[in-house]
């Protein structure tokens, strides 16, 4: 059927949203694709919902490629399967709870590893029924603390999410693989530039994790790649190669030294430097203890945890937080220095932490028969030489320190590169946490019962309508690929002569017939409005249908390109079907 703009449910806006912080938010709602209704919450319009269900049925078409089954679940879930998961409090402040009328607790679902796990249990229970894949394409809800950027970051989303199980490890990894496979099919499908990166499970729990982020200087995620070699990872999944060990015998004794008015790191490397004429100190030199409280899901009461990395980084808190999850995290303030008087504000060592029984936990870099510069735990003095494994031991090493252009590549090929991204996809080798939980287990040949193993796989499938946006628009607007868009063709009647109309009237019924998606523009306003509609929308393809007829020709513009191209009218038809198709 042809789309009319004279009966389209479409307004288009010259001027952008005021809350619009990136382009595809600026124009989903310019072009009338979405509006918004709440923070984090939107209204999906014709064109959008074009957009949107083109890549629902893309993602159904990988996903069957795969034999993956489709069904669907409810998004208001019971509270008693993910309690038994733990996830009802991992999941903290994020997940929308409710009450019924009954006070029996609810929540919108964020995602669906329980509920899938306990439909298969309830159906499957032999050896010969597995493998199986399932998946479905329904709307989830996370209660975003801080929505931002129209639909990439909101409070209500369509995900699509599979799921599969498997008798065992090696079965795990071929669905994994599969999976993987598929989405990058899908990604290939959709025109998006992307890298595969290693990523951390987070509260979905499991090992492998790999992220497909969209390459986009506007998203979230910040990521790395070397630059000899195919590596990449997620800022969080980032390791740092750790320092070899030395010798502690022969090393200087460590001394404390009277620093005054020196709390911070540059401040005290400036001291020294002026102190010791026969010897040069960097902020790398200097070991940095960073103060924050921890409380796991649940619990009431905060504990606190030093984390020591050298002085020249800083601490990352989304590393740091991806580190110790599913805990929540916080930095100390006054008041826990108030409570924890052995905490000296600007001066903190490892001596007071481990005589006070804090939790210490170092930078991977802090390795045996290092020697640093760090809090002597009293104003105004630092401790010189302090060597790692002779006058302190550390709980730990964590990864929390900030990683930059420029460090090793973890895989010992070249050195890091930073890129930003948008996180499109996330797969998760699970393993038997969810199914663990509820004693999923199927009768094995041996007539003994085996544990079924899980993998998780998730698709942002509205995100990938503003990453799409994202990467594929100019000054003037959206500039769609073929396989997402709202029509191929975009038909404008360029002036009031009513041969104009008859012509477009029959090119578009034409194409129409030869099963060609077609947007006709054939309302009454000015031709300098519908270019600009045109422009705007993002139809891979606009038709002008203007002065140029009374040659008998018909104007082409290619929206990616902008390249123009006249084609005789009794042909327009036939090219444009051949385009199409091809």
């Amino acid at each position: 059927m042809i789309t009319r703009m004279s009966t389209l449910f479409l307004r288009t806006l010259r001027e952008d949203p005021a809350d619009a912080e990136v382009p595809s938010h600026r124009l989903l709602v310019r072009a009338g694709y979405v509006r918004r209704v709440a923070p984090g919450i939107y209204s999906w319009l014709p064109l959008g919902l074009r957009v949107l269900r083109n890549i629902e049925q893309a993602v159904r078409a990988e996903m069957d490629a795969i034999g993956g089954q489709e069904i669907h679940l409810p998004s208001l879930l019971p509270k008693e399967p993910y309690e038994a998961t733990g996830r009802w409090t991992e999941y903290g402040p994020n997940m929308f709870r409710l009450k019924d009328r009954k006070k029996a607790d609810y929540l919108l679902g964020p995602t669906h590893e329980e509920l899938f796990a306990q439909t298969v249990k309830g159906e499957y229970n032999s050896y010969r029924d597995f493998p199986v894949i399932l998946y479905q394409v329904q709307t989830k809800y996370r209660d975003e603390e801080r929505p931002r950027a129209g639909i990439l970051r909101g409070r209500e989303f369509v995900m699509k999410d599979s799921y599969s199980f498997d008798l065992d490890d090696e079965q795990l990894g071929s669905s994994y693989r599969l999976h993987r496979d598929a989405y990058t099919r899908l990604f290939d499908r959709l025109g998006l530039r992307y890298t595969v990166v290693a990523a951390t499970s987070g509260a979905m729990g499991g090992s492998a994790s790999e992220e497909f982020l969209a390459e986009c200087p506007t998203g979230e995620d910040t990521f790395v790649r070397s630059s000899e070699s195919d590596y990449a990872a997620n800022v969080e999944a980032v390791t740092t190669p750790p320092a070899p060990e030395l010798p502690v015998e022969g090393r200087p004794q460590a001394e404390v030294h009277h620093t005054p008015d020196t709390p911070t790191i540059e401040s005290l490397v400036e001291f020294l430097n002026d102190a010791e004429s026969d010897r040069k100190f960097t902020a790398a030199d200097t070991l940095k203890n960073v103060l924050v409280k921890t409380r796991q899901p649940g619990a009431e009461e905060w504990t606190l945890l030093a984390v020591g990395v050298p002085g020249d980084r800083e601490v990352d808190m989304k590393r740091l937080e991806a580190a110790l999850e599913p805990a929540e995290v916080a930095l100390v303030d006054d008041a826990d220095f108030a409570a924890n008087p052995f905490l000296v504000k600007g001066y903190v060592g490892p001596k007071a932490l481990q005589d006070n029984g804090v939790r210490y936990l170092v930078d991977p870099r802090v390795s045996n028969g290092s020697a640093w510069v760090t809090g002597a735990d009293k104003s105004d003095h630092h401790v010189v030489d302090l060597v790692c494994g002779r006058d302190f031991t550390p709980d730990g090493t964590i990864e929390a320190a900030e990683v930059r252009e420029g460090d090793p590549s973890p895989d010992g090929h070249g050195v890091l590169q930073a890129a930003r991204g948008i996180e499109i996809g996330h797969i998760f080798q699970l393993g038997r946490k969810y199914t663990d939980a509820i004693s999923l287990d199927a009768l094995g040949q041996d007539g003994k019962p085996k544990r079924v193993t899980m993998g998780s796989y998730g698709v942002g499938v509205s995100r990938l309508v503003a990453a799409i946006a994202e990467q594929h628009h100019d000054e003037l607007g959206l500039v769609w690929p073929r396989a997402v868009a709202p029509a191929d063709v975009h038909v404008v009647i360029a002036g009031k002569d009513d041969a104009l109309g008859t012509e477009a009237e029959r090119i578009s019924t034409e194409l129409d017939d030869a099963g060609v998606r077609v947007v006709l523009d054939d309302r009454n306003v000015s031709p300098g409005v519908k270019f600009a509609d045109a422009e705007l929308v993002g139809v891979p393809t606009i038709l002008v249908v203007g002065k140029g007829l009374s040659r008998g020709v018909i104007e082409l513009k290619d929206r990616a390109s902008g390249e123009r191209t006249e084609v005789a009218a009794d042909e327009v038809v036939d090219q444009l079907v051949e385009l199409v198709r091809s």
